[in-house]
């Protein structure tokens, strides 16, 4: 089994904000980061021996070294679960991965046994990176900066093809003198680093870890190989291949605008320029010269959503507030329109100005009538707006009734029935999500907090030992579940002996995951 260093080896996760300047010689390179990100790594092409028997890891080391990274990176304060963004950008993940199998690349070895989880970060840099085992990091900076969905799409097609084709594990079986767990242990350490440039590079560039930095970096082979493949599965997935070539377009500029030259190893993975020869290469004639996809009222929503949310100060929030009143705003596409006025009303919202962001909603409510998935957007907005200005009855009232398929309006209705002292009316709901998504953390912590305004203390135990289950802190898992046991057994008689019977039941599951855990330390 492979031996993964103890934490108190490992720095704390403090920063995932500084994944660009720190990850870079380190996630980027060994997890494909760098695929389609502004700074991509510059590392030397040092040849290596590969291992005796030239396996490559097998895909449950490679779920559990992901599954040790992953554990951090919950933790970090820039890991936000924003249910809008979280659900658009499922929206184009899954449809690639379903093209994926349709198509042979994603095997059902994979398919089963990886993660296939997305990590959304509040850092402002355009970055998506794939992780092993998976995992899939992205930037709401990317999100922010891309102008259709398709574009969007076509990098987390290209992280997607860098999993399904075992590039991470290609990249570990090259290694015989460093184990793929040391590997997770530099990517924490990175991940700790300060926003001090100096202290981030001393850290990278210390013993052994610059002895990785300059021998793990993905091939221009394959490089070509995820550009290619996630390249078809664009349009089997119902996205526009151009988003390809816009996406590498703009990556190309904001490379040109942002690059002082002062990082020399941050071209490692082929030019931008080489790359969008290529994907125009494989558009049909005549669509190379088209122009690149158009972005709908609903996208651009989301990208000034990930825009606000990223904490871009609050000079910055009030330049977005006044946008709408600029002389140019109405000469704007309804698109940019929908998007400068979402970002007016939520940034409004932000900064508790409840009356300027109920105006500016209205404007962003006419602007998007007849428009069903950018109004499904403006009502969330709606809701999270009287929410935030303390009226829960309000956000209820913008929110559909009985909509609880859909995780966005759950977790909102849950905030407000909390707030106004009505939280059992959707206690089943929420207990039905949980049980189709067993590993959704938030919604077993709201559980656990609506069982506790309900009187059922035991119960929110329970919850609470399964939310730190579903982020992999096992022992704090354990150290719920035994709380619930001590207190159903001071209830005596009067304990849920149904809840205390699953209690014993996970606690035993629980254990054997943390001494599986403590082992790989």
């Amino acid at each position: 089994m492979w031996k993964i260093p103890s934490r108190a080896a490992l720095p704390d996760i403090n920063h995932w904000r500084h994944t660009r300047a720190v990850l870079a010689p380190l996630v980027l390179a060994l997890a494909s980061a760098a695929v389609l990100v502004l700074l991509p790594v510059r590392l030397a092409h040092a040849q290596l021996p590969t291992l005796g028997d030239g396996s490559e890891l097998t895909t449950s080391g490679e779920r559990r070294l992901g599954d040790r990274i992953i554990r951090e990176l919950y933790r970090d304060p820039d890991y936000i679960d924003d249910a809008v963004l979280s659900e658009y950008v499922q929206g184009l993940w899954l449809p690639l991965m379903d093209a994926a199998r349709k198509r042979g690349e994603l095997s059902p070895e994979l398919d089963e046994r990886f993660a296939w989880e997305i990590l959304l970060g509040r850092d402002r840099t355009v970055n998506a990176f794939a992780l092993p085992g998976g995992y899939l990091g992205v930037h709401l900076g990317l999100i922010g900066v891309v102008t259709s969905r398709d574009e969007l799409a076509s990098v987390l097609a290209h992280e997607l093809s860098h999993v399904t084709q075992r590039h991470i594990s290609r990249l570990i079986a090259q290694q015989s003198k460093q184990t793929p767990l040391l590997l997770g242990a530099m990517i924490l350490g990175a991940l700790a680093a300060s926003k001090n440039p100096g202290a981030a590079q001393a850290m990278v560039v210390g013993g052994q870890a610059l002895a990785m930095q300059n021998q793990l970096n993905f091939s221009r082979d394959m490089e070509r190989e995820a550009d290619r493949i996630g390249y078809g599965l664009m349009e089997p997935a119902g996205f526009a291949p151009q988003g390809f070539v816009s996406m590498f377009d703009k990556l190309q500029q904001a490379n040109r605008i942002n690059d002082n030259g002062s990082w020399p190893y941050l071209r490692s993975h082929p030019l931008t320029t080489q790359r969008m020869a290529d994907m125009q290469s494989r558009l049909p004639p005549g669509k190379a010269q088209q122009p690149g996809p158009a972005s709908t009222q609903e996208h651009a929503m989301a990208s000034a959503r990930a825009r606000v949310l990223s904490n871009p100060g609050v000079d910055t929030l009030r330049q977005w507030i006044a946008e709408p009143g600029s002389t140019g705003f109405t000469s704007q596409s309804g698109s940019r329109k929908a998007a400068i006025l979402y970002a007016s009303a939520l940034g409004s919202s932000q900064l508790r100005d409840a009356k300027a962001a109920r105006a500016t909603w209205a404007l962003l409510e006419a602007q998007v009538r007849g428009d069903m998935p950018a109004q499904r957007l403006a009502q969330l907005l709606k809701a999270e707006i009287e929410f935030a200005a303390g009226d829960a009855d309000a956000a209820l009232a913008a929110l559909p009734a009985g909509a609880n398929d859909h995780r966005p309006e759950l977790l909102l209705r849950t905030r407000a029935l909390l707030k106004a002292g009505r939280s059992g009316e959707v206690i089943g709901a929420l207990q039905t999500w949980s049980a189709n998504h067993p590993r959704d953390a938030t919604v077993w912590q709201l559980l656990a907090t609506v069982w506790q305004a309900n009187g059922q203390p035991l119960r929110a135990v329970r919850a609470e030992a399964e939310a730190h289950a579903t982020r992999y802190d096992y022992a704090a898992a354990v150290d719920r579940f035994k709380a619930g046991q001590d207190l159903a057994r001071r209830s005596g008689a009067s304990a849920d002996h149904f809840e205390a019977s699953i209690i014993d039941t996970r606690l035993k599951a629980v254990e054997s995951l943390l001494r599986e855990q403590t082992a790989e330390r």
